[in-house]
């Protein structure tokens, strides 16, 4: 059968579009749809503007440092519309990258909501076309529980937007986006409480990165709630003393399960994003959903319909923009080169979390690396006064964390929070991906005076596990 296309792909965030561009230029006949915005979740409403975000909120310390270096710096205030809109400007910029690569690349942009009729299928706004392959790449998309009063929350798809800036916020969640955005509200001025209906938020991170993020962030000024869950929310009048800025709107009530109440003129819920496979035909193709709405994939992307593969978010792997533009670079080899194949090694992939003061990571955690090695580990941790604030006079440390299998003296993981801890993490990872060895970073030496020789000057075992 003659198809329409090679390839069709479904979104075109950093995955669908590195897909696509590359398929392309195998020599692919491709086309790609598109219901939102060009570049996904990452250049959109996820890791760009968002760390555009925390390099505003950051400004403020900045101010406030300099007077231990002899600057006198007097602060007018901070306007949330100009760095609101000078965000979105460079969204436009880059959305427009992405649109250039795909018409540099040949590639059909098909804009519209995309559905399967069948297995080689595809309907946008009425048109049909079909496919010899098809990619589904429509990433995640946030999830707010239902409960009493849900109306009244936004989620970080909105907080890009807002028309003004908000006084008091509530944050709820306990994962990376809540605690980066909890950072982002307080450092902009704005009065934050994060809530989180477990004893420690962070999960899935080492155990001593949550305990020390929870111990630097207050002195962030962010209130920290653990075991606190929001049983209903209300709306309540506008109060009109001087304490509210006009524009606010109406004020959130959160009705806790400890019986108290706190008040809030915003609540951003960051409970967890799920794939976004809803309304996308799938049924119709026969292609198997996950217990969480995930597609199913083998190791080569592949569904259970032999010309249907899937990477990103929608698989519920490893949510990382990364990691979905180096699974597209696997499809586009693997279907349409006679390359060996290639499959992304998901082991050693170093994350960063933005919040304040920063989460850096690679390898396994101390809990993951005492399961598959029992008393055979050797722990290293630091914790120190980063040298900017021996003369600041700020309150923060850093914290620094290394896991050797003690039998092999092969480093297992890296941990950071501090300063830059997503800049020096990336070093870390290519060190571990070789499969370096302590004594290896022992003979390393180091760049003085900088955060990054900790890790190369990390000489006494802290514990054994």
């Amino acid at each position: 059968m003659a198809y329409d296309y090679d390839l069709y792909v479904i979104g075109a965030g950093s995955g669908g579009v590195r897909a696509s561009r590359i398929s392309a230029n195998y020599g692919a006949r491709v086309a790609v749809a598109e219901s939102t915005y060009l570049g996904g979740t990452c250049v959109n409403v996820g890791c760009v503007p968002k760390k555009l975000f925390v390099y505003g909120s950051h400004f403020h310390e900045e101010f406030e440092d300099a007077a231990g270096f002899g600057w006198q710096v007097n602060a007018e205030g901070f306007d949330w519309p100009t760095l609101r809109d000078n965000k979105s400007r460079e969204i436009e910029r880059l959305n427009g990258i992405y649109r250039n690569l795909l018409e540099g690349a040949g590639v059909d942009l098909h804009e519209g909501h995309a559905q399967l009729l069948d297995a080689h299928t595809v309907s946008v706004n009425g048109q049909t076309y079909t496919a010899d392959k098809i990619l589904i790449a429509s990433g995640g998309w946030p999830s707010v529980p239902d409960f009493p009063g849900r109306e009244h929350v936004i989620t970080s798809n909105e907080a890009f937007y807002l028309p003004s800036f908000p006084q008091r916020v509530v944050v709820v969640g306990g994962g990376y986006i809540a605690v980066e955005f909890a950072g982002i509200f307080a450092g902009l001025g704005a009065q934050t409480t994060l809530m989180y209906r477990g004893p420690l938020f962070l999960r899935g991170f080492d155990n001593s990165v949550r305990e020390f993020v929870a111990e630097e962030l207050p002195k962030k000024n962010v209130n920290i709630r653990f075991d606190t869950q929001v049983e209903r929310i209300e709306v309540a009048a506008k109060p009109t003393d001087s304490q509210h800025q006009e524009g606010q709107g109406e004020v959130r009530q959160l009705h806790l399960n400890d019986g108290s109440v706190v008040e809030a003129d915003l609540v951003l819920y960051a409970t967890g994003r799920k794939p976004n496979t809803q309304n996308l035909g799938l049924e119709n193709a026969g292609v198997a959903l996950g217990k969480g709405g995930e597609i199913l994939v083998d190791e080569d992307y592949r569904t259970n319909v032999d010309n249907i593969y899937a990477i990103g978010d929608v698989t519920d792997r490893i949510q990382l923009t990364p990691v979905a533009i180096e699974e597209g670079m696997c499809i586009a080899n693997n279907l349409f080169t006679d390359q060996p194949k290639k499959r992304l090694n998901y082991n050693n992939i170093a994350t960063a979390v933005f919040c304040q003061p920063n989460i850096g990571t690679v390898g396994l955690t101390e809990a993951q690396a005492v399961a598959d090695y029992p008393e055979d580990l050797d722990i290293y941790e630091s914790t120190y006064k980063p040298m900017k604030h021996t003369l600041s006079g700020r309150d923060e440390r850093s914290f620094m964390k290394m896991i050797v299998r003690r039998s092999t003296d092969v480093v297992l993981g890296v941990h950071m929070v501090g300063p830059d801890a997503g800049e020096i993490m990336q070093g870390m990872a290519v060190a571990m991906v070789a499969g370096a060895t302590k004594t290896q970073f022992d003979e390393t030496v180091g760049i003085h005076p900088t955060a990054a020789e900790e890790l190369v000057t990390l000489r006494e075992v802290s514990r054994q596990a």
